[in-house]
């Protein structure tokens, strides 16, 4: 019998790299995401087949119980990653390799290269698929704040912030009245978290809990106001921060100074998603400068 497991992607709208600190970060589930199904099957063997937003198979492999809980080569390879994941979740979970066997099939319903949660999505599906905590079995693979499973297991704008001791997730209540207004658009690349994860704490500085409390304060009010000229306002309050922090330049200085609204980068920055703020539909200013990909509010977010 087959069983099926679904996980949202996610956006950051606000507390990126600070939420590795405690900042409070207004996450964004999206519409899209992805699903796992999983047979069992003789073999002691995982045959493992994922599939692109189009159909196009983009991975396949079988993986046998023996490489999963050996020694993982070096390497940056999307099988050894794979392995990594599993063997945490077999440390997590013994009765999980005492099968004989899975079919396993992951199918994103969006394209892999967009950034919006394929690594996240993934991990959650294997939790709830082996019934283990996905915050424990990220923080022993990946790493990183947790707000991307979060957004993975609520269908809702949601306040996240990293604990010592377990995540606090709360409903944001967030539905932006001026919704029409808000746009993301894609930067044509997809942004390392590891590569950027390792230069935020590279660049980090003494007055943390001072711009923490600063852009916490900022959240809370981007959550909360009506109007889009605050709301704009406020995106651009913290990313003067947030480049101050990282000593780079906000997304808009390096690429859009001449727009007329506010552009805001989502997570990692110089890659994904941005948020662009304007009065009228951007297509036509983000075509011109080679950025087709540009989403409207209500067709990303939940």
């Amino acid at each position: 019998m087959k069983k099926r497991f679904y996980s949202n992607g996610k956006l950051m709208l606000t507390g990126e790299y600070v939420a590795l600190d405690g900042a409070k970060v207004l996450g964004l589930p999206t519409r899209f995401g992805q699903d796992l199904t999983v047979s069992e099957r003789r073999g002691r063997v995982i045959s493992w087949t994922g599939y692109e937003d189009n159909g196009a198979v983009w991975y396949q492999d079988d993986l046998h119980f023996d490489d999963i809980m050996a020694p993982i080569p070096s390497g940056k390879s999307v099988r050894n990653t794979l392995l990594g994941i599993l063997q945490v979740a077999a440390l997590m979970q013994p009765d999980f390799l005492k099968a004989d066997g899975y079919t396993v099939e992951t199918r994103l319903t969006f394209p892999r290269l967009w950034g919006l949660g394929t690594s996240s999505t993934l991990l959650n599906n294997i939790a709830d698929w082996l019934e283990i905590d996905p915050y424990v079995l990220l923080r022993d693979s990946f790493g990183g704040s947790g707000y991307d499973i979060a957004c993975a297991r609520h269908n809702y704008p949601i306040f996240y912030r990293k604990t010592n001791d377990a995540p606090t997730v709360e409903p944001a209540g967030f539905d932006p009245v001026f919704a029409d207004k808000l746009f993301f658009v894609y930067l044509n690349k997809k942004q390392s978290s590891k590569a950027a994860i390792a230069s935020y704490y590279s660049n980090r500085y003494e007055e943390m809990e001072r711009n923490i409390a600063k852009l916490d304060k900022i959240t809370n009010l981007l959550s909360t106001t009506t109007s889009v000229g605050v709301f704009a306002r406020e995106l651009e309050h913290h990313e003067a921060i947030l480049s101050d922090i990282l000593e780079m330049q906000t997304v808009k200085e390096a690429f859009f100074h001449d727009f007329p609204g506010t552009v805001k980068s989502l997570g990692s920055w110089g890659g994904d998603f941005v948020l662009a703020v304007s009065k009228e539909n951007p297509q036509e200013y983000f075509k011109a400068r080679g950025f087709a990909t540009i989403i409207p509010y209500r067709d990303m977010i939940l």
